[in-house]
């Protein structure tokens, strides 16, 4: 049989510092101190008049590090037929055909197909739960 220990009292009050001597608040790190010495506008001017005269590593640097990745922005398009597609399995074989046919691009098929996917998902999980919702609502005994 196993008893139970009170636990120790504590050493130190709530607020109170287990090392008093330790380092003052605002005292700076060695990075802080490091981050502090560098000059950056510097830097970025060097690095940009190296570019300019044709150093393609610093121009590299400049473009990763400075600017955001472009990214591909799809532009709207058209999908003749998908409205009239009555099913959603209907909707993503007019897709396939759009996309065999080269009236839609295969990245933006793919695209459609994924929302078509999670479409069906949504679907089915509404579909559950109306059906569990059902199941367990409480029968009216008819006479």
């Amino acid at each position: 049989m196993t008893t139970k220990r009170n636990p120790p009292a504590q050493r130190w009050k709530p607020g109170q510092s287990g090392n008093p001597k330790g380092k003052p608040p605002g005292t700076l790190g060695i990075a802080s101190k490091l981050r502090q010495q560098i000059d950056v506008k510097a830097i970025i001017a060097k690095l940009s008049e190296s570019a300019a005269k044709g150093n393609t590593r610093a121009a590299e640097l400049l473009l990763d590090r400075a600017l955001p990745p472009l990214r591909s922005v799809a532009e709207p398009v058209e999908l003749p037929g998908l409205k009239d597609a009555a099913t959603l399995t209907a909707k993503a074989e007019r897709i396939v055909e759009l996309a065999a046919e080269g009236k839609v691009s295969p990245d933006i098929a793919t695209a459609l197909l994924s929302a078509i996917g999670t479409l069906a998902k949504a679907t089915e999980i509404d579909e559950l739960k109306r059906r569990i919702e059902a199941l367990e609502a409480p029968r009216v005994p008819t006479e």
